[in-house]
């Protein structure tokens, strides 16, 4: 027989959970929707190292993030020194040469050129020509990806 004392502890139990699904979602963040994103519309950033666009950095309907920057890298730049993290990311060429260091090995990737950069292995980037490089970096993280994850 069902008391009014069960029905209580599983009405807080399943007002908990939706609370806990709630936080886990991010309040404030909503879920980034169809949209176009115009380069006129990007704040240019002036970095040490050439520029960046941000394009966008929100949830998806299927992602925790999906995040897109353009960089622009002067002559004989790097964006940062070679590193890993835990998220994937798809680098896309726009104009210019960039040597690709992946886990030791060193390619180069022209305009029009894709690069992957796996979870968790050794990657950088740098413009070793005489004109400046533009690539847009698109990564995503799936959902409980970075709770799960190798550090």
């Amino acid at each position: 027989m069902i008391t009014g004392r069960d029905i209580i502890v599983t009405v807080v139990a399943v007002c908990a959970t939706i609370t806990a699904v709630a936080l886990a979602q991010g309040p404030g963040k909503p879920i980034m929707k169809s949209s176009v994103f115009d380069w006129d519309s990007f704040k240019v950033e002036a970095k040490n190292f050439g520029a960046m666009r941000q394009c966008f950095s929100a949830r998806t309907a299927t992602l925790d993030l999906l995040d897109c920057h353009i960089t622009t890298l002067n002559p004989g730049q790097a964006p940062h020194a070679p590193h890993h993290h835990p998220e994937e990311e798809l680098l896309i060429v726009k104009e210019g040469t960039l040597e690709v260091m992946q886990n030791g090995v060193t390619n180069h990737a022209s305009a029009g050129s894709m690069i992957f950069q796996a979870s968790n292995e050794l990657h950088g980037v740098r413009n070793t020509g005489q004109v400046p490089v533009t690539y847009y970096v698109i990564k995503w993280v799936s959902p409980g990806m970075l709770k799960n994850s190798a550090p």
